[in-house]
């Protein structure tokens, strides 16, 4: 039997896109999976529309108290009882093929973390940017000076490492997760294929570079624990490699 695939999603206001993530699970190949959304008080209809599928592997909460996207993510993470983690983002979307090419692939190559190539598109789920790459080998090392893993498309085996829940007072969250995973295994492997489509929102959080700096900061010297001199010299590395991450314009 296929083992079990945990789906971590946290909702915000997201009636506008969260239908096309919904069916883009829904069309997954593989079908053993369950889909842990947490909504964190949204305002709009996101709930109402959530509620319109009875798909018994959705397993929906409605929290009652706003906590951002981290803490929306441990919720589910806590409930998750699949071998493997995967994250989709409420406006996201994978291919029909994803969680059966990633999980394949863990299996055949004893992989305890893989990502994949994903598509950077605008809000109409048009490439607005060249496909971000899985062209390396993550480790410790080289994530500490650009983040290569997104949650749209990474997933790991909990059987292997355990579960890994996301630091509530950083809004970084991602970046600290990733590396507190790969402090305890060798490396993540890639898969180069494209197979989930990251929608790149004018109000996202995540491109505005220079609003994050001291954010990014603070994931070394306060997460990691490093030096002031060790923490800047991070965060140079990191917010010149962000620079190249979105400046190659698709044409």
């Amino acid at each position: 039997m296929k083992d079990l695939v945990s789906i971590i999603t946290p909702c915000y206001n997201s009636a506008e896109f969260i239908e096309e993530t919904i069916q883009s699970v829904l069309n997954q190949t593989y079908d053993n999976w369950e889909w842990l959304i947490t909504d964190d008080l949204s305002k709009d209809n996101t709930v109402e529309i959530l509620r319109k599928y009875n798909d018994p592997r959705i397993k929906l909460l409605v929290l009652e108290k706003n906590g951002g996207a981290g803490n929306a993510r441990n919720k589910s993470l806590e409930r998750a009882q699949g071998r493997y983690i995967a994250f989709l983002d409420s406006d996201d979307y994978w291919y029909p093929e994803y969680i059966e090419t990633m999980t394949d692939y863990m299996q055949e190559h004893n992989a305890e973390l893989v990502y994949c190539n994903y598509s950077r598109c605008d809000e109409h789920l048009k490439p607005i940017l060249k496909d971000f790459m899985a062209d390396t080998v993550v480790t410790f090392s080289n994530l500490l000076k650009t983040c290569r893993l997104a949650p749209v498309s990474t997933m790991y085996d909990t059987k292997r490492v355990g579960k890994f829940l996301f630091p509530v007072k950083s809004k970084r969250e991602d970046h600290v997760m990733w590396l507190n995973l790969l402090k305890v295994i060798p490396e993540g492997m890639p898969i180069n294929k494209t197979m989930a489509k990251y929608r790149m929102r004018e109000n996202s959080v995540s491109r505005k570079k220079k609003d994050i700096i001291k954010d990014q900061y603070l994931v070394y010297k306060d997460f990691m624990g490093f030096s002031t001199v060790k923490s800047l010299y991070y965060t140079v590395n990191w917010a010149v490699n962000g620079f190249l991450k979105y400046s190659k314009i698709f044409n």
